[in-house]
């Protein structure tokens, strides 16, 4: 059966709510229906705003934050880590607003493909779909590689000696085969009790980063104990000369023998050592945009406007400040020039400024708890990992662009709402992480990561023009003399019962597009610098330009063979499932009821108010 016969580049509107039942849309329609069955096609809406929430954050939340700022530290200096983190940050939250302003609107499976194929082009959706699944497929092995490589724990800097010698001296195919069990039973659960557990995952890992920052914050302020390195409180101390605040010299290292070949200093130097940070920066932000993958699985579409908005306000406010509080308060406590953050660390662990900080400050015992967060956060990123790619790889079955038909069907069924097959399948691509025992196949895996990351990039590039596709359809639909008094009500931005809006979005849309571009295209250019140039590292660095013109450009000769003329956009512009909030006062809203500041009402109120932003 095909699902992706071509249409004309047109508004889809129909009258009121009457939605035909299509293969498109029929897993919207009859989401509720389907609920009394235990097999079928269908994903069951069981997730509230609250699992939805946490949901994104706890795929964001890992060890690039905790085990990589350190790195950005040293290599950009303190103020430029930071400024790379605002930065990264603005640009990454431009693209999240748009992706969720069109799912609040639009909430339908896996909207990161499903929106550019109905506001760019068919090819564009196919080809982000794939390059999508293979991204968090793969990085849920990467994932399992930090678990192993967090478990073999050794800081060792000739004063201090902590292991975790069970994990030393166990194999890492032993963690990951464990690890990746665990994870795959996780992801076989209903999708109620995935939510449940990803939302404790979620607050644990959010009161980990405050409690972070406050820890920080006291150790630069605190006089030392008697076991710490030094005798007074940091303060601001390495901020200034001789550290400074951004690092000066660029030091260009060989990647097969880790020697340092050449230093660059003045502004280039600066420069680079700010640029340079901005792909591991980006890595750490990854993830921000799982929360549309749940679009699917939200509780019924009269919470969806609601849910989406305040998912994509909360994270990107939480990721933002709780990152960059975290990097500077950090950046307080330990130095740049510090050896383990600049190489020369013991374990993986071992260069986490975070546990540089503690066993520094005198308490070696907190270092072990830091570093069984971050076995923790590892595993629940591979799961949260898991569950985005099986949901994408059941929507793209779901239009038939999986293969036969016999392959298309078993991915497309459902068992208790959750895709098994689907699953199980993007589980077995985690078993690339057996490829991180080794160290040529483990930088065969570390090459696989850099793709992975500039996958994102072209992805949220992508987002970011279709959300300008979208914007531009939505003003065009009221003119349509098809268009319903009704209809066009539901397309006005500036009405109150619109779902979200963030204002300027089309120009952050394009704000995000370009920061995209600029990163995308300069992202290898430290191998250049390289003598001689990591010919794998500079592939891994652009290999994803060429793939996704080879997807986009197979989709339309398998589609229109080498009828070039036919080859122009194919897109729906599909407004027909929009949904609307229930009423003009919005969650979030700190709107006083009574006149009087403090009221029983009032105070009420404001509980609830800081209760919706918190949970």
């Amino acid at each position: 059966m095909d699902y992706d016969t071509p249409e004309v580049v047109n508004p889809h509107l129909y009258p009121g709510n009457q939605v035909p039942s299509t293969p498109e849309n029929e897993e919207t329609l009859q989401g509720d229906v389907k609920r009394d069955r235990y097999h079928g096609e269908s994903l069951w809406r069981d997730l509230h705003e609250r699992h939805i929430n946490m949901i994104a954050f706890t795929g964001t939340v890992g060890n690039g934050l905790f085990l990589g700022s350190g790195t950005s530290i040293a290599a950009a200096g303190p103020g430029g880590a930071v400024l790379g983190y605002i930065l990264m940050g603005t640009v990454i939250s431009s693209v999240m607003s748009g992706l969720g302003e069109m799912t609040a609107l639009l909430p339908v499976n896996a909207p990161v493909m499903e929106f550019p194929r109905r506001f760019l082009d068919r090819g564009v959706g196919f080809t982000v779909g794939w390059m999508y699944w293979f991204a968090f497929a793969v990085t849920s092995g990467t994932n399992l590689v930090a678990v192993s490589n967090t478990i073999k724990f050794l800081y060792d800097d000739g004063r201090t000696r902590l292991a975790w010698q069970t994990g030393l001296d166990v194999d890492s195919a032993i963690w990951v085969s464990t690890f990746l069990a665990l994870v795959t039973i996780i992801n076989l659960c209903p999708v109620r009790y995935y939510g449940e557990l990803e939302y404790v995952f979620g607050c644990i890992k959010l009161a980990f980063i405050v409690f972070l920052i406050m820890l920080m914050l006291v150790l630069s302020t605190m006089q030392p104990t008697g076991n710490a390195y030094h005798d007074q409180a940091p303060g601001s101390k390495y901020w200034n000369e001789p550290w400074g605040f951004f690092q000066t010299n660029y030091t260009v290292t060989g990647d097969f023998d880790g020697e340092i070949q050449r230093a660059i200093g003045g502004s280039t130097g600066t420069f680079l050592g700010v640029w340079t940070t901005f792909i591991d920066i980006f890595f750490s932000y990854v993830g921000m945009d799982v929360f549309a993958a749940t679009a699917a699985e939200s509780r019924p579409l009269s919470d969806a406007a609601e849910s989406y908005k305040m998912a994509t306000r909360k994270i990107n406010i939480r990721v933002i400040l709780l990152y960059t509080l975290a990097v500077l308060t950090a950046s307080f406590v330990v130095p740049s020039t510090h050896p383990f953050l600049n190489g020369h660390a013991t374990s993986v662990s071992a260069k986490s400024i975070f546990i540089i900080a503690a066993v520094e400050a005198g308490m070696p015992g907190l270092a072990h708890f830091l570093n069984g967060v971050y076995v923790f956060s590892s595993v629940t990123c591979c799961s949260n990992n898991v569950y985005v790619a099986s949901r994408v790889l059941h929507t793209l079955a779901l239009r038939g662009q999986t293969g036969p038909e016999f392959i298309t069907r078993r991915l497309r069924a459902c068992r208790s709402g959750v895709p098994v097959r689907a699953v199980i399948v993007s589980a077995l691509v985690a078993l690339l992480g057996y490829m991180g025992r080794t160290g040529s196949l483990g930088q065969r895996l570390g090459e696989l990561r850099n793709y992975c990351t500039v996958t994102w990039l072209v992805v949220y590039l992508v987002i970011g023009a279709t959300y300008v596709s979208f914007y531009k359809t939505l003003k065009e639909a009221k003119s349509y003399a098809t268009t319903s008094e009704t209809q066009a009500a539901s397309y006005d931005r500036n009405s109150p019962f619109y779902p979200y809006k963030s204002h300027g979005q089309w120009l952050k849309a394009a704000y995000g597009c370009g920061g995209c571009i600029i990163v995308l295209l300069f992202n290898g250019v430290p191998t250049l610098l390289q003598s001689p140039i990591d010919v794998n590292k500079f592939i891994s660095a652009y290999i994803n330009i060429p793939i996704f013109l080879a997807l986009l450009l197979g989709y339309k000769i398998k589609k229109h063979g080498f009828r070039i003329s036919a080859w122009g956009p194919e897109r729906s512009n599909d407004l027909s499932n929009a949904v609307q909030a229930t009423s003009p006062n919005r969650k979030g809203r700190l709107e006083f009821p009574d006149d009087a500041l403090f009221t029983k009402d009032n105070l009420r109120f404001f509980a609830g108010w800081v209760w919706v932003w918190l949970k």
